[in-house]
């Protein structure tokens, strides 16, 4: 009986880290995209004042 009941948390902690996983790339791209989106919204001199250029935001937003 404890075969059973054994196997069995280790099917429901399956079914948990799934869903934690996708909630945690949910977040990662979540992330990634407000930090795309406000590095976006600043001037080409904003972005100059904080030493970066337009290219530099897809490398950033990914990094975060």
């Amino acid at each position: 009986m404890s075969t059973i009941q054994t196997n069995r948390s280790v099917a429901v902690g399956g079914v948990g880290n799934i869903v934690a996983h996708l909630v945690s790339l949910f977040a990662s791209w979540k992330d990634t995209h407000v930090t795309r989106r406000e590095l976006s919204r600043l001037s080409d001199r904003e972005l100059d004042d904080i030493g970066l250029c337009r290219g530099d935001i897809e490398r950033i937003a990914r990094a975060h």
